[in-house]
């Protein structure tokens, strides 16, 4: 089964790894004897199914979520059931590469506003005075 990020991309599910462990927090014996957190890796360098231009962006965007492998991690343990996490785990994959896809909106030139102009030089003045209170005494 392939899952859809956006227009024109698929990666298949073979491609993810799912790996879980016991959730942290309270829940008495049953957090502590079911694994229920769900971890998704991505072998974001291997993967057959994003393009070079992709893969750069992914890996330029996601640097903090992605090792040195080039495995990017996404876990779950908001839920006490296993197939929860990992339906949530898939669908944050999905927001997260989307977002990393998705093209930045083109910027608009601004001008600073004449208050901002005047605060920097109000700013650079009183840093003179203060600098210049720093020095000693000429003596004349």
């Amino acid at each position: 089964m392939a899952i859809d990020i956006c227009p024109g991309l698929l990666i298949d599910e073979g491609e993810l790894t799912f790996q879980t462990s016991t959730s942290s927090g309270p829940g008495g014996q049953h957090v502590n004897r079911t694994e229920t957190k769900v971890t998704l890796l991505f072998d974001v360098r291997r993967s057959g199914s994003i393009d070079d231009d992709q893969r750069q962006r992914i890996l330029d965007r996601l640097a903090t979520r992605i090792n040195r492998e080039g495995i990017l991690r996404v876990s779950s343990q908001k839920h006490r059931s296993q197939s929860a996490n990992r339906e949530v785990a898939i669908r944050r994959f999905v927001e997260l590469l989307a977002d990393a896809l998705r093209d930045a909106p083109p910027r608009k030139a601004s001008r600073p506003t004449r208050a901002s102009r005047k605060r920097r030089v109000d700013a650079k003045k009183q840093r003179s005075r203060t600098k210049e209170l720093r020095r000693k005494p000429r003596e004349e």
